[in-house]
């Protein structure tokens, strides 16, 4: 039986050790109070910085960046830091932007992290809306990632990425055995932009989603820190608890681990 560590670092952040690989996810170690821009008139501020500091984390194999063009998912001391955090695997889009042999990927593509004395990770890039129907140019490309390595007895670990709940994103535990769930959630919404409309799950989609996929853990994040966050875990928290796998659910303060049997 392997095991993987998750470190919640705080909003989407997260320390993944799994396999003898150190791989952050999203990383965003900016300190608090800056407001960072959006695009279309929307804009949030960084209310609580991370439970660590960047140079806190030890060696980084890879980065896995959801989106590059938000600064609650990568942000510029983040992005600052990639070079060092050895591979960046984000958007296509996201790529080309960062440079430096970062490796872009559209839904459904994969690409292999390789070391020597290390198991392969086959990282699948999962599809993503970032908020409502037609919402992609506002929003612009964002992926999630499942990860695959020998010895899984439960199946991938997904993460995945800021996403509303929509029928490409119900496609993934119909094509990927789903075994640990990193789990976006906030409810993102902004008033300048039909403040009623979600960019992100809410519990509710976010309960549905754990039905759907049925794993054997699951880690919420992205849901407290920055404006823009509309639901915290105390109001998440009971309508997560509604799910046919609540006693899965693993709640993380920032800066609190676990490890799981994967």
């Amino acid at each position: 039986m392997t095991e993987a560590r998750i470190t919640h670092i705080g909003g989407p952040t997260a320390l993944l050790e799994v396999a003898g690989w150190r791989i952050l996810t999203d990383p965003t170690f900016d300190p608090p109070g800056k407001r960072y821009f959006f695009g279309w008139g929307t804009t949030s501020r960084k209310l609580v910085g991370p439970s660590m500091a960047a140079d806190e984390l030890g060696p980084i194999d890879a980065a896995l960046v959801s989106h590059h063009h938000h600064g609650d998912n990568l942000d510029p001391s983040a992005a600052a830091l990639l070079p060092s955090w050895g591979t960046t695997v984000t958007t296509v889009k996201g790529a080309a932007k960062l440079g430096r042999g970062a490796v872009g990927l559209a839904a459904w593509d994969t690409f292999t992290l390789e070391a020597p004395g290390k198991p392969t990770i086959t990282i699948t890039a999962t599809p993503c809306r970032h908020g409502p129907v037609g919402s992609d140019p506002i929003t612009g490309p964002v992926i999630g990632f499942a990860l695959a390595w020998e010895g899984q007895q439960h199946g991938q670990l997904w993460i995945t990425g800021d996403t509303v709940l929509y029928p490409a994103l119900r496609e993934v535990p119909q094509r990927i055995s789903v075994g640990t769930l990193l789990l976006h959630l906030g409810s993102v919404r902004f008033r300048y932009l039909s403040g009623w409309l979600r960019y992100t799950m809410d519990a509710r989609e976010g309960a549905k989603l754990i039905d759907l996929v049925a794993p054997t853990h699951v880690v919420p994040v992205h849901y407290e820190g920055w404006s823009h966050f509309q639901q915290g875990r105390g109001p998440a928290e009971p309508v997560l608890a509604t799910s046919s796998y609540a006693d899965r659910i693993s709640w993380l303060d920032p800066g609190e681990a676990t490890t799981l049997e994967v």
